[in-house]
This record gives C-alpha cells, sequence and structure tokens, in this order.
C-alpha cells in the first residue's frame, strides 16, 4: 500500500516475524519542524487513556537534513463507526488520568509544539493550573497566535472586541472547574474510522486541555445525536457551553483561514462576533 499527503508518503509493510503490519510515513523534507516528533507523542499520550483506538507508535525520527520517518502499526480501517459507542470512548479518554505529570498536576500544554494542519501549534506548559490557566492559554497559544498570524486588522479589532467583551475570555468560564484532558485536537471526519469494528482516531495535534475544545471541528466530523448520546452519558454539558463552542470553532476557522484563505475568513468573524454578543 502506497500513498500520504503533500508533504509526506505512507507505505504499508509485512514484516516476517512481527505480529503486526507496519505503515511507514515518510518524508525526505520536513515542511516543520518536529511533525512526526509531535504526531508520535501525540499518538502515545492518546493511547495511553486506554480507552480510544490507535496506531501503536514503533519508532521516528526528525532528522535534521531532512530524512524524517514514523513507524507505526496498520490499523486495517473500514466499514461504519458505531457513533453511541465512539462517544463513550471520546469521554472515556477525556475523563482518563493524563499520561504527562504537568498535565496530573493541573497545567495544560504538551511536551513538545506540534503542528494542526501545516500550521505551528505551539504547546509550551503553562505555569500555573485552574481555569484562569486555561483561559490564559487558550487566549495567548491558541486564538490569539492565529489572528497574529493572519496579521489582518479588521480580525483584530473583531478579537479585541471579543476580549473586552468577555473580560479577556474569562466570563466564557465562569463558576468551571477547569482540568486538562488529553484532546485529539484536530478531530474531523477524515481523522476518524472503524477499525475491525472498532471506533479508532489518528493524525492528531495532541495537547491537554478543556475536553469541550474538542469539539472545535465538529463543523466537518459529522458527530450526530447518537456520538452526543453516548459522549453525555459519562460527561454533562456544562452551563454556557454554546458560546464557548463559538469560541473553540473560531480557532479552528482562523487556522482553516490562515491555510487556505477564502470562506473561512467571514466563518471565523462570525464565531468570534458570536462569543463577544454572547
Amino acid at each position: 500500500m502506497g500513498g500520504g499527503s503533500g508533504w509526506a508518503s505512507l507505505t504499508r509493510y509485512a514484516v516476517e516475524g512481527h505480529e503486526k503490519e507496519l505503515v511507514v510515513k515518510a518524508s525526505g523534507s520536513r515542511p516543520l519542524e518536529s511533525m512526526f516528533l509531535g504526531e508520535a507523542l501525540g499518538l502515545r499520550a492518546l493511547g495511553a487513556s486506554g480507552s480510544m483506538a490507535v496506531p501503536e507508535v514503533f519508532a521516528f525520527e526528525d532528522g535534521s537534513n531532512g530524512g524524517s520517518f514514523l513507524i507505526m502499526e496498520y490499523m486495517d480501517m473500514g466499514g461504519r463507526v458505531d457513533q453511541e459507542e465512539f462517544g463513550r470512548l471520546m469521554a472515556q479518554m477525556h475523563l482518563a488520568e493524563p499520561l504527562a505529570k504537568e498535565a496530573r498536576e493541573g497545567r495544560f500544554g504538551f511536551d513538545v509544539d506540534n503542528t494542526i494542519g501545516a500550521t505551528p501549534q505551539p504547546n509550551a506548559w503553562t505555569a500555573g493550573s485552574g481555569t484562569a490557566a486555561w483561559v490564559e492559554f487558550f487566549r495567548d497559544k491558541r486564538i490569539g497566535f492565529q489572528v497574529r498570524k493572519a496579521a489582518d486588522a479588521r480580525l483584530r479589532k473583531q478579537w479585541e472586541a471579543t476580549l473586552d467583551a468577555t473580560d479577556g475570555l474569562a466570563d466564557l468560564f465562569e463558576g468551571l472547574d477547569v482540568k486538562p484532558s488529553v484532546l485529539h485536537g484536530d478531530l474531523w471526519s477524515g481523522n476518524i474510522a472503524s477499525a475491525k469494528g472498532v471506533p479508532c482516531i489518528f493524525d492528531p495535534a495532541v495537547y491537554y486541555g478543556h475536553h469541550e475544545a474538542e469539539w472545535g471541528m465538529s463543523w466537518c466530523a459529522s458527530l450526530g445525536p447518537a456520538f452526543w448520546q453516548g459522549y453525555r452519558s459519562l460527561v454533562p454539558k456544562d452551563e454556557g457551553f454554546e458560546r464557548r463552542f463559538a469560541l473553540y470553532e473560531a480557532y479552528h476557522q482562523l487556522n482553516h483561514y490562515n491555510l487556505f484563505g477564502g470562506g473561512y475568513y467571514n466563518a471565523a468573524l462570525s464565531r468570534l462576533a458570536q462569543v463577544e454578543s454572547g
């Protein structure tokens, strides 16, 4: 089997004496620092939750002069994803004890910076813990980062108005005790599959954050009522979810604008205005 993206190839191998088939993801000229490192560590963090099926990582290397690769388990994907079971598994993943010591201490971030698509995603651990630390992390390292990258006056003005109207986003989290959950970080339908009848996820942009931030890509994840029934059976919806949902969507709309331009610009403005107005 061969394939891949514009910057990396995927090749499937059957190895004599090895019970699992392997996939090698390789790039002769790494486009961004630590792409494979971030993916490998992210898959291991997701797998450590003990709930969600993800490809097992066997080896990886980010060569300083190119020649980067990631060797992982081949998963035979195909068939229908059981949406209710997928929802329950995602809830269990979000509720699991984090692998990273910093996250167990209540801090937000990840061991390395990684990428969301081809965009850098800064993940330096917060100094503190709790809701205020999360607000600062998401404000500065997520939406603020994307707005600065866009370098657009109208986006910047809307972002500033949103911050002014929400006390720097703090109002959106009033009364919440936000704790770090391991997040896939880029959960859309292209990164979700069924492997021998078991829901699985792959190609992550992992960090430890507020579990609600996972749903920022829901607009192209095809998560139906059965999924939410399964998820909400373990993780109830908190008050104010809809406004925070718009905030988390804004991050991904901004990233898509920075990657692809076009209609994502107005979508990002609309989400930020929705957060501002409440």
